[in-house]
């Protein structure tokens, strides 16, 4: 039995490692590929992967080889079966759901409850007892480390305590999990342990204590700490559907230890009690164990004192008496006594605790009633009452006046409130709930009391956790969020721990990592349950809203959403059951919650009334419950929350409740600080499945339970890292298979064999890190490993099996060959036997044989006996010897043996040793110089350890007073903490009362009269309502001030109105004058009108000629059409000529083959006859002819093509001439164009700032009309100075302008300068991709492109300076325009009739539109045309490459045409080799036939002797029979003619053997002869097989080399026409190159022309602007003069109406036209001295309008100037268009050609690919089927080694079809000759190929000759920009001449403005000068 017990412990912790090391389980596992698949009923299912398809994969289940087409993200990695049932899930290679689940799955249903994964311990509830919670259990885990003994609580237990011990941190371990998952009977596991190892009565064992079956040894208080337990689940524990023992409550169990690790004392904290279990109860449901033990365990006298009855007289009992199987509650009553006896509780204290719980009970019995006509309830039998009244010792009456009718206060007075039946029922319900609770609370307190022994000073503590896990239920309720909210804190707590650890490790190992704090992913759903503000969380709402008065669980909910509703973690349910719904993404799932009751829950009220007559109680045990009865929520708060009506609100009581939510929140951040300041350690519960059946796994429950328990979310942290952990000597041992050679042989250190087995493997760098001591690895890594590992020992057990295998069948085989030579022996001797049995003297030979020797017999007989003595003597006396000798032999071999066996050992230790001592010498060495420095380490230490010991104690010293402080300061926190709850709640209070009374305020207000009133009727009743009139007169008393106080601002504004008629009078008069001004400025208006009527006039005559400049532009476009359709023509003609060349080329051709095939024929018959000569002379004279004529139809052919060119470039250069024309047209209307835009986009803004203007006018209006009077005087001669100026300005502003629009002008032909330059560059770049492979012009090419980069870094710089001259004229401008806007500001009265003008501008911006569609329309073709330029030019890149490739298909095909001449030359070796093997065998057999005549002779000798003997034989019967008749002499001679018989007889035996030898070697002779001629019969038709089938592959081959020949000459064919067309093609390109040349050069020159009539149109230009603008300028403020004083006359009407009105506004516009009046009269003191100033300006500027009048008359003249220009550049712009229409059909015929060009690349490129792989093909089958061949060849070869026996007929036969053979291997010879001449003619077509390419390459030199062309054009254009910089840097010198106003010069300045322009144009001049200048000299 003793055996027995051990295995029966080991079989429910150890696992089994045979069945984990199977090979046959590995195996299959690595054939199979197996995988995990998601299941309905197992969670996951293995099966092997069969098919994939994209994303979805074929797969077969293992189970029931059902095949499942799965996605391929559902399926799992399976770890190999070396993992399985492994103890840590962190240590699998493929962590994943499956895989934990299914390990979890084995261990269960293997005995095996308790698994690691990383930092948890899971346990799954067995449902039965298991033989693991012994002594000896408990004796195997102490002091041992967790890897050392196999997954236990108590291996955790005692880690948590020896951590405790050796760190003197404190520890703590988390239950958590569903109910029913066994967390309590974990937690009563680790106390039991904890008891027995740190017991401090270990010694004693006297005071053992037997329990439940084992013993152990407790002290006193280790025996309290476990009966502790039994109390608290009486009291807290109930039987649920799930568990029979379930706690209702969550427990921090926190046991004390001292120094020396002994127990000093414990204390439990709860949370979260399920009191409403008290109340009602599910179907097969109990309340709390403790009314079932009182009224099944109390005896008959406690009974009666109880007041108990039966369990079906109690209401809360709902069930009535469920039992619980295998517990009766008598008994368990016994035990809950015994073991409050134990905690030291009284006989009283118990009675008094039994009677609460009857009263509880008994609570539930109170019934009440409706009245039939009133909602108020009734208590018709009180007997339930008085048992309630007398239990807890309290009246009768006032008990039920409190529930039916309590007192409740409002406002100040209190009231007596009748109560409806529910309120009534909730009351008792909440009275039994907070009974049960206060009770709860007393026995942990006294609990608590008792274990906390304080006269031993605790070190340290180990915390147990027991909570509930998470859960999510249907319906989720307040309870259920608070604990989802602990276990969110619990996870965080975990993520953050293993964070920890995992940086610990990593650091340890010198990893580098980054760092990850996964607790802070938890982070955003606590912050939504917990946060206080900004914005609250859930807890503060519900806190807050439980203040407010009419709040409701649906009004919760909303202002949820409203402030949480965009939060990450929180969500709307989409399908809302109910308002009170909302959800929260916690980190196990989304969890939907319902608020209904919450806030009553979160308040937990009760009736004040009753917790007062309780707390007054005669009992002194109730009244010590009901201490704190000033914190709980009365019923005058509920009252407030539910009675809507009541508008005042109640004050609160002294003390402040608090909020369940609040407390729940202090005690869990209690807890958390707890548990962050110990080392925790976590147990994770599960629950296997709900039927409470032992050995089922539920697969779905368990995963769910493992998402709700954070295990996987520790797996999910475990994968970001390195999880798989493997020690190096490990690594090396298992995987050294798979990097054999990479370790060298000897001793290596683990680490360094490990990175060499890395670096060998080639694993990714990410997928591993390597430590000091360990090796890690990503997931799935060490399952990859293994597969390899695997495929690797399969592949050395097949090879060694094979050898196996083999060596056993050779064995076998040599055996039946023994035996077969022995059964011919046998059969030999058996035949002999057969001829010889028969025969007489045979028969007498064996009859006589024995009787020969028989006289000797008896003589030999003694000798052979004598012999024999001496020969036993002999052999005993050896055998005795041989014995001894054998003896020591053997002993001196094994002494032999042993001493080499020594020597080996010796020899290697001592190389081992010697290895070993140069190590130790170093390290030696090393450790001294470590041990010296560490020594003089150790002193310092040592000396500051002295210190620290010293300032240790003092610290101790210190942190015991500063503890003794904080207990203190806690307390008086505590204190203050709950004063400042009832500070803040009053303030609350008091708040809510203010904002009442403001309201109350504001309505009254509002009532005043109808107040008044009323104060007649409440005046009756006086005395009741003291307090409401005192307020009312308060009020009166107010009011009446106020209607004083109004009676006095009425009088105030009634003076003020008068004010306002005088001041209206004013204005009135103002207005008059204003009008009177508005006639005069009307008059003006009018003389403007007329003005402007002339000036359309000239606009319309200006219109009608450039109508007939567009009829002109249409005639032009009419010819350009012509020329194109001339050109198509050409072109066709081009086309057809083309046509005909080709034909002619096919044609010469044809010649040439026919040419070809002629000479052929002509040298395979030269020496035939004479008459074939002289026909191949008449042949050759015709191909002369054809010859010259072919000749001359090229050279006519070529004269009509350079014909054909001269035409085309002559219309190429006139359409380029007009080309040219239209662009100089196109640049100056642009520049137009410019101009105009410029113009609209003034206008536009003009328009603007000016409306802008009218608002800020209109805005000001209001507050200036006040100032009309006084400044009426000043305005009429301001108003002239204001006109000069505004001209003055409206000058400048045309002066900037003018120079902008030349400065924009500027930059635009740097822009098309920059064009040209990017498009050169861009030709420079193509080209340059062209001759990349020519390494001569790359350099020449290279530097070109290079001064291009800088020419055009110059020109970005010289742009980039434009730009900030632009900028800073820019800025002038606006500060120009600021100064307008002030003047226009003031002058906003004077706007005008902008009608007419704005029709004229319509007009113009539509011809503006026509102008710029016909621009972009120019524009887009011109863009086309450089496309197909440069698609042209990349057609040409694309040609080049093209040649390039075809060039390396021919070195390739040449190459593969030397390979081929290697494998005919390979196969002629062969040939010869099988030659000399034949002429071997020919020898072979020839010997053989030589041998076999030889045996003929000797068989014919051994006949004719035999016939000679049988002839003498006879002749000697004869003399015998005649000797015999005679009798003569016969006893004489009878003697000698028996030896003379006998004698014969011996020769004739003889003989027969010899001759039976003979036919024994013909036959085996003929059998060879046979056999040779079977074989020789086989190798002839192999050999005529083989033959024709090389006959055929000959042949095969032959036809594919004469189609290769072929295709290849079509190739060249081809290539030279693709050549042909390419020069054609690139002189295309040339000539078009020239030509736009030519065409740049005239644009150049067009352009410079078209820069200097610009220049003048501009300045005409700008003098026309001004005269306009000044014209509007006049008319326009004319018209806003005349407007505005209309508009301010009507809306001074309307002013003086609301002023009437509005007297309250009247009074504040008075006020502020005082305060203007001040300001201004002040303005008017300070104005008066400038008004002489004023004047003079006036006079000053009507001097300049009159000069500028003369100026407008200048400008006329210049405009009509302009409109001839205008003509001219319409014809221009004709003649372009025409250009271009040219360009574009050019362009299309090259687009055309270029296509063609395409085609024919594509079906070159495709004709190579198939040539390619036809070949590759070929050769590939070719080099196969020789190989086989060989292979046969080789296997014949041996054949005939073995059988080298063969006739002389076959050898000729074969002799014969040799020299057939000999024969077809010479025809292929000549084949191959052919082929190599063949092979010559290619070469040397390519060769032409390349002369052909050459030519190219000199085409390609004058095409960069033509660039150079291009480049110096180029630099012309650039110094041409650098004159243009040089124009605009004097423009900019004449700028800032002129940008230098001062008024007091203006006539001065107009003289010096004309200068200017006189200047500017001189110097226009200059720099056009300075430009040609500088062209010529280039």
């Amino acid at each position: 039995m003793s055996k027995k017990a051990p295995a029966d412990d080991e079989k429910f912790l150890f696992v089994d490692k045979d069945l984990l090391n199977s090979p046959m389980a590995q195996a299959d596992w690595a054939a199979k590929k197996l995988v995990w698949v998601p299941s309905e009923r197992h969670g996951f299912e293995a099966a092997s992967i069969k098919e994939e398809h994209g994303d979805e994969v074929l797969v077969e289940l293992a189970d029931n080889a059902k095949k499942i087409t799965v996605n391929k993200d559902d399926i799992q990695k399976m770890n190999p079966p070396k993992f399985s049932k492994v103890e840590d899930m962190a240590e699998l290679t493929c962590l994943n759901e499956a895989s934990v689940l299914h390990n979890i799955r084995e261990r269960y249903f293997s005995g095996l409850i308790y698994t690691y994964s990383g930092l948890f311990c899971v346990v799954v509830n067995p449902y039965k007892m298991l033989p693991i919670y012994s002594e000896k259990i408990i004796d195997m885990y102490k002091g041992k480390k967790r890897h050392e003994v196999p997954p236990h609580i108590y291996s955790i237990a005692d880690n948590a305590y020896r951590n405790m011990m050796q760190d003197r941190e404190d520890q703590s371990i988390l239950c958590t999990g569903e109910s029913g998952a066994g967390k309590t009977e974990n937690t009563k596991k680790v106390i039991q342990y904890l008891a027995v190892v740190a017991s401090s009565h270990k010694g004693k064992k006297d005071s053992s204590v037997q329990q439940s079956g084992s013993q152990f040894a407790y002290g006193e208080l280790e025996k309290q700490l476990l009966q502790a337990n039994p109390i608290l689940e009486a009291f807290g524990n109930a039987k649920t559907i799930k568990n029979d023992n379930s706690s209702r409550f969550g427990k921090f169990i926190r046991i004390n230890f001292d120094v020396t690790g002994y127990i000093v004392g414990a204390n439990i904290e709860t949370y979260l009690l399920e009191k409403s279990r008290c109340i009602r109860q599910a179907k097969t449901e109990r309340a709390f164990h403790i009314f079932y033990y009182m009224i099944a365990g109390a005896k008959e006298k406690l009974r009666e004192e109880l007041l108990l009855e039966p369990f079906s007289n109690y209401r809360f009992l709902s069930s009535g008496h469920v039992q619980i199987p295998g517990q009766q509650d008598d008994e368990m009553y016994e035990e809950t006594m015994e073991a409050m006896k134990i905690m030291g509780l009284t006989e009283e204290e118990r009675i008094d605790i039994l009677k609460v719980c009857s009263t509880v009970m008994q609570l539930g019995n109170i019934a009440f009633k409706k009245e039939r006509n009133q909602e108020q309830a009734t208590m018709p039998d009180n007997t339930a009452a008085q048992k309630v009244c007398h239990l807890q010792g309290i009246n009768v009456t006032d008990f039920t006046r409190a529930i039916l009718t309590p007192r409740i206060k409002v406002g100040r007075e209190v009231v007596q409130k009748a109560q409806t039946k529910e309120q009534a029922d909730f009351a008792i319900e909440a009275l039994a709930k907070a009974v049960f609770e206060r009770l709860f609370r007393w026995i942990l307190a006294r609990v608590n009391k008792a274990l906390d022994k304080t006269k031993r000073q605790g070190a340290s503590f180990l915390g147990i956790l027991d909570i509930a896990g998470f859960e999510i239920f249907e319906d989720n309720s307040f309870e259920q969020l608070c604990i989802n909210y602990t276990n969110e804190k619990l996870q965080q707590l975990f993520n953050h721990t293993m964070f920890i650890l995992e940086q610990e490790e990593y650091q340890r190992e010198g990893i580098e990592w980054n760092f990850i704090d996964f607790g802070l992913d938890l982070q955003p759903c606590i912050e939504l349950i917990e946060r206080p503000n900004n914005p609250p969380g859930i807890l503060a709402l519900l806190d807050e809203e439980c203040w407010f008065p009419k709040a409701t669980d649906v009004s919760f909910v909303e202002k949820l959403l409203n402030t949480q509703g965009n939060h990450v973690k929180f969500a709307k349910p989409k399908q809302l059951k109910d308002k009170t719904e909302f959800s929260i993404l916690h980190y196990a799932g989304k969890v939907d919650y319902n608020a209904t009751a919450w806030l009553t829950k979160n308040m937990d009220p009760l009736n004040d009334n009753v917790t007062s007559l309780l707390s007054n109680s005669s009992s002194q045990f109730v009244q010590d419950l009901w201490k704190d009865t000033d914190r709980v929520v009365g019923l005058d708060t509920i009252a407030k929350m539910s009675d809507s009506s009541m508008p005042s609100a109640s004050k609160t009581k002294k003390g402040m409740f608090r909020t369940v939510g609040q407390l729940y929140k202090e005690s869990l951040a209690k807890l958390m600080t707890t548990l962050h300041n110990t080392q925790p350690n976590f147990v994770r519960c599960i629950i296997p499945n709900h039927e409470k059946r032992a050995g089922k796994l539920d697969a779905h429950l368990v995963l769910e339970q493992l998402r709700c328990n954070g295990v996987l979310e520790g797996i999910r942290i475990c994968r970001q890292g390195f999880p798989n952990r493997i020690v190096f000597q490990e690594f090396r041992q298992r995987y050294e298979i798979l990097a054999a050679n990479a370790i060298p042989k000897g001793f290596m250190d683990g680490k360094q064999a490990c990175c060499l087995m890395i670096k060998h493997l080639d694993l990714d760098p990410n997928l591993y890190r390597i430590g000091q001591s360990k090796i890690f690895f990503r997931t799935g890594v060490l399952a990859q490993l293994e597969e390899e590992r695997d495929l690797k020992i399969t592949v050395v057990i097949i090879a060694f099996q094979a050898q196996a295998r083999g060596f056993l069948a050779r064995k076998a085989f040599a055996k039946l060959q023994q035996q077969l030579t022995a059964m011919k022996v046998i059969q030999r001797n058996c035949a002999a036997y057969l001829k010889l049995r028969n025969w007489q003297w045979w028969r007498l030979f064996t009859k006589v044989k024995p009787l020969l020797q028989v006289t000797r017999q008896e003589e030999e007989m003694s000798l052979k006996e004598e012999e024999l003595q001496k020969a036993k003597e002999v052999s005993i006396k050896f055998e005795s010897e041989l014995k001894e000798i054998t003896l020591k032999h053997t002993q001196v071999l094994e002494e032999r043996n042993a001493l080499q066996e020594q020597l080996q050992a010796e020899t290697e230790l001592f190389a081992e040793a010697e290895e070993m001592r140069v190590r130790l010498a170093a390290k030696k060495q090393e450790l001294e110089e470590i041990l010296h420095e560490m020594e003089a380490r150790l002193d310092d230490e040592e000396e500051r350890a002295q210190a620290l010991l010293v300032d240790k104690k003092k610290m101790q010293q210190q942190m015991q007073e500063l503890e003794e402080h904080l207990e203190e300061e806690e307390d008086a926190r505590q204190k203050l903490q709950l004063e400042k709850v009832t500070c803040e709640g009053k303030i609350k209070k008091l708040e809510d009362d203010i904002l009442v009374i403001e309201d109350q305020n504001n309505k009254l207000l509002k009532e005043r009269k109808l107040m008044e009133e009323r104060i007649a009727d409440f005046s009756t009743n006086l005395a009741e309502e003291e307090e409401k009139s005192k307020n009312l007169t308060k009020l009166k008393n107010k009011h009446e001030s106020m209607i004083s106080e109004l009676e006095v601002r009425l009088k105030k504004e009634e003076k003020g109105r008068q004010e306002l008629d005088k001041a209206k009078r004013k204005l009135e008069a103002e207005s008059n004058d204003m009008q009177e001004q508005i006639a005069d400025l009307q008059a003006q208006i009018a003389d403007l009108k007329a003005q402007l009527a002339k000036k359309e006039e000239e606009l319309q005559n200006a219109l009608a000629r450039l109508e007939d400049e567009t009829a002109q532009k249409n005639n032009a476009l009419k010819k350009i059409r012509e020329l194109e359709g001339h050109i198509s023509d050409l072109q066709e003609d081009l086309d057809s000529e083309r046509a005909a060349r080709n034909k002619a080329e096919k044609i010469k051709r044809d010649l040439g083959e026919e040419l070809e095939a002629l000479k052929s024929e002509l040298e395979d018959t030269l020496d035939t006859t004479a008459t074939q000569q002289e026909l191949r002379a008449k042949r050759e004279q015709e191909v002369t002819l054809l010859k010259r004529a072919i000749d001359d139809e090229n050279r006519t052919h070529e004269a009509q093509v350079q014909e054909m060119r001269q035409k085309h470039t002559q219309a190429v250069e006139e359409l380029t001439e007009q080309l040219e024309q239209s662009k100089r047209v196109k640049s100056n209307l642009e520049k137009a164009k410019q101009a105009l835009e410029k113009e609209t986009s003034e206008l536009t803004m003009e328009v603007r700032s000016l409306v802008q203007a009218k608002q800020d006018g209109d805005h000001k209006r209001k507050k200036l009309e006040g100032q009309v009077a006084d400044l009426q005087s000043r305005f009429t001669d301001s108003e002239k100075q204001k006109a000069e100026m505004g001209e003055r300005c409206s000058k400048i502003t045309t002066e900037l302008e003018s120079v902008t629009n030349l400065l924009n002008e500027a930059e635009g032909k740097n822009i098309k300068l920059s064009k040209d330059v990017s498009s050169l560059s861009s030709q420079l770049q193509d080209s340059q991709e062209l001759l990349a492979e020519e390494t001569r012009q790359k350099l020449q090419f290279s530097t070109k492109l290079r001064q291009a980069e800088d020419d055009k870094n110059n020109l970005q710089e010289q742009l980039e300076e434009e730009i900030e001259a632009k900028r800073n004229i820019e800025r002038h401008v606006s500060t120009l325009n600021i100064q307008l806007s002030d003047s226009k500001k003031k002058m906003e009265e004077m706007m005008g009739n902008i009608e007419l003008l704005e029709e004229g501008k319509k007009r113009l911006q539509r011809d503006l539109e026509t102008a710029n569609t016909q621009y972009e329309e120019k524009a887009a073709a011109y863009d086309k045309l450089e496309k197909t330029k440069n698609r042209l030019q990349q057609e040409l890149e694309d040609t080049l490459m093209d040649l390039d490739n075809q060039r390396q298909n021919v070195s390739n095909l040449e190459k593969k045409q030397k390979k081929f001449d290697q494998m005919l030359a390979e196969e002629k070796s062969i040939s010869s080799k099988y030659a000399e093997e034949r002429d071997r065998a020919e020898a072979e057999a020839r010997e053989k036939e030589t041998r076999a005549l030889s045996l003929t002779r000797a068989l014919d000798e051994a006949h004719e002797s035999r016939e000679e003997l049988e002839r003498a034989n006879k002749a000697l019967r004869m003399e015998m029979e005649d000797l015999i008749s005679s009798k003569d002499d016969v006893g004489k001679n009878v003697h000698e003619l028996e030896k003379s018989k006998r004698g014969l007889e011996a020769q004739v035996e003889e003989m027969k053997t010899q001759l039976e030898e003979l036919e024994d070697e013909l036959q085996a002779a003929e059998d060879a002869k046979l056999r040779l001629e079977v074989n020789m019969q086989a190798l002839k038709a192999q050999f005529e097989r083989d033959l024709q089938g090389r006959d055929e592959m000959g042949e095969e081959k032959k036809r594919q080399l004469v189609k290769q020949v072929r295709e290849l000459e079509t190739e060249l064919e081809d290539e030279r026409k693709q050549r042909a067309l390419a020069t054609a093609a690139k002189k295309k390109l040339e000539t078009d190159m020239k030509d736009l040349e030519g065409q740049i050069e005239t644009a150049s020159k067009g352009r410079d022309e078209a820069i200097k009539q610009l220049r003048k149109v501009q300045a005409q230009m700008k003098d026309f602007q001004r005269e306009l603008e000044d014209a509007r300028a006049a008319r326009e403020e004319v018209l806003t003069t005349a407007k505005e004083s209309e508009k301010k006359a009507k809306s001074l009407e309307a002013e003086l109406m609301q002023l009437q009105e509005d007297l309250a506004a009247a009074e504040r516009a008075r006020k502020q036209a005082e305060a203007e009046r001040d300001e201004l009269s002040d303005e008017l003191a300070s104005n008066t001295s400038g008004k002489s100033a004023l004047a003079d300006e006036k006079r000053r500027l009507e001097g300049k309008i009159s000069q500028l009048e003369e100026e407008l008359e200048e400008e006329q003249s210049n405009m009509e100037i302009l409109n001839d220009r205008l003509r001219k550049s319409a014809q221009q712009m004709d003649q372009l268009n025409n250009e271009l229409q040219m360009e574009r059909t050019a362009s299309q015929k090259n687009e055309s050609a270029r296509q063609q060009m395409e085609r024919q690349n594509k079906d070159l490129k495709a004709k190579l690919q198939e040539m390619e792989n036809q070949v590759k093909s070929k050769f590939k089958s070719s080099i196969s089927a020789l190989e086989a061949k060989v292979a046969q060849l080789e296997e014949q070869l041996e054949q005939e080694n073995r059988e080298k026996q063969a006739s002389a007929k076959t050898i000729r036969q074969k002799d014969k079809k040799l020299k057939d053979l000999m024969m077809q291997v010479e025809d292929e010879r000549k084949q191959a000759e052919q082929y190599k001449d063949q092979a010559e003619k290619s070469n040397s077509r390519v060769k032409q190929l390349k002369r052909q390419l050459e030519e190219s390459e000199e085409e390609s030199q004058r095409a960069t000759a033509a660039r150079r062309k291009l480049q110096r054009e180029l630099d012309e254009a650039t110094e041409a920009n650098d004159a243009m910089s040089r124009e605009v840097n004097s423009l900019k010198s004449k700028l800032r001449r002129g940008n230098e106003p001062s008024f007091g010069s203006a006539p001065r300045r107009i003289g010096g403005s004309r200068r200017m322009v006189e200047d500017a144009s001189e110097e226009e001049a200059d720099s056009q000068s300075d430009f040609n200048g500088t062209k010529s000299v280039e």
